[in-house]
Parts: structure tokens; sequence; C-alpha cells
């Protein structure tokens, strides 16, 4: 099933909610990062751990490992999904509260629930609250759309924020303040909008093969399709 030189690998395993994962820097590189750029040992190294540690399926879209070109750092983010579900498992969580930061016609600066806007309004931000049971005050988290919203070469906003300003800036602010609030289950968990990243196309059409172990610890391969 697999050759001399994935036999000799570096294997890291673990397991996420009775799914065992096992990664090699030949899997990584073909089914994580997905280009032609290589990832080095440290980056596979690190962005293993931060998979066990946290409990990231990166096969379920939990966890990126993004580097476009060789000779540049790779940049290890997390779904937004997976931060959030982390966050709701821990028995102190109490909801979160979040919106956006308006400019009105007139000049007053309006905090909004949710991301809706009228179109002669202007965003200039987004915020969160997020609520723990052991904490008698919430946390919170405001951040300047200025600061955060991501652009292209030629300084203009990427299709993301150009279309959908309102809800990636709220996500920004979630994620922080969500952060903030549990630490010790999200610390080393950023969010692609937070370390200006787009995550790598994905389509319909994608297949990886994930190596996993069966009961008697046998190893096999198994399909994972449509992730």
């Amino acid at each position: 099933m697999s050759n001399e030189k994935e036999k000799n690998e570096l294997t890291v395993e673990y397991e996420v909610e009775g799914q065992k994962i096992k990664l090699t820097p030949s899997i990584v590189q073909q089914y994580i990062v997905g280009t032609n750029a290589k990832i080095t040992l440290q980056e596979f190294k690190l962005f293993t751990e931060l998979c066990k540690v946290r409990k990231l399926n990166p096969f379920l879209r939990e966890a990126y490992l993004i580097k476009y070109k060789e000779g540049t750092p790779a940049q290890l983010v997390v779904g937004k999904d997976a931060i959030l579900k982390r966050a709701v498992l821990n028995p102190n969580y109490d909801g979160i509260e979040s919106g956006i930061i308006i400019k009105k016609e007139d000049g007053t600066i309006e905090e909004r629930q949710g991301t809706f806007k009228l179109e002669e309004e202007e965003l200039v931000g987004g915020w969160a609250r997020v609520f723990r049971k052991d904490w008698t005050h919430p946390t919170y988290s405001s951040v300047s759309f200025n600061e955060v919203a991501q652009k292209t070469g030629q300084g203009q906003l990427n299709s993301n924020w150009a279309n959908k300003g309102a809800t990636m800036v709220e996500k920004v602010a979630k994620v922080r303040a969500l952060r903030e609030t549990f630490v010790e289950d999200l610390s080393g968990m950023y969010e692609a909008e937070e370390v200006e990243q787009d995550l790598p196309v994905e389509t319909v059409e994608t297949q990886a093969e994930v190596v996993t172990q069966d009961e008697e610890e046998t190893e096999k391969m198994v399909s994972m399709n449509e992730l």
C-alpha cells in the first residue's frame, strides 16, 4: 500500500471524535497544502502539533496549512466553525453577541447586532461579546474594518471583503473575542482573515485519501470525498 519512502516518513497519529488521524509530510503536502510549494519539516511539525493538541481534523477543513511560494513561511490557520465548536463545547460557554459598527450619514457611530446595513451607510468595524458562566463580565472585542480588511496586490479589497465586508469583519471580531475568552481551548488558533490569508480554492470534486487504522491496528486507506 505504501512505498518505502512513505514507510520511513515521520508520522503523527492522534484521534478526533473517534476518528484516528495519521499525518506524514507527504500526506500534508498533497492533501492539505495542495500546491507545489514544498513545506519544511519544521512547518510540518508545527502544523501537526497544533492539530494534535487542539484535536483538529484537517481533512474536514478544520485546519489549513497554506503555502503558495517556496522560501516564504507557511501559514497555519483554523476554520471559524472549528473555533466556535471548541468554545461551545467548553462547559463555561454562555453565549455570544456580535455585529457590525456603522458610521451613519450624520456622522454618528452605531454598534449594530447582525450584519445588516443600508447602502448609504459606511461600514467601519465589527464587534463581539462572549459570555462565560464563571466570569462576572463578558469579553468584548471590536475591530476596525480598515485595519483587518484584506486587499489585493493592487491595493483593492479582495472579492470577499468587497462583496461581504460586513460578514467578514464580524467574523474577525467573533474569533478574537472567543479566543480571548477561552484561551485554554483556542490559544494558537487563528482564522484566515486574521493573518491576511485566502483559504485554498475548493471544489465539489475534491477528493483525498486519509490514512487511518482499524481496531486491530492494521493500516488501511479511507476515501474522504467532497470535503
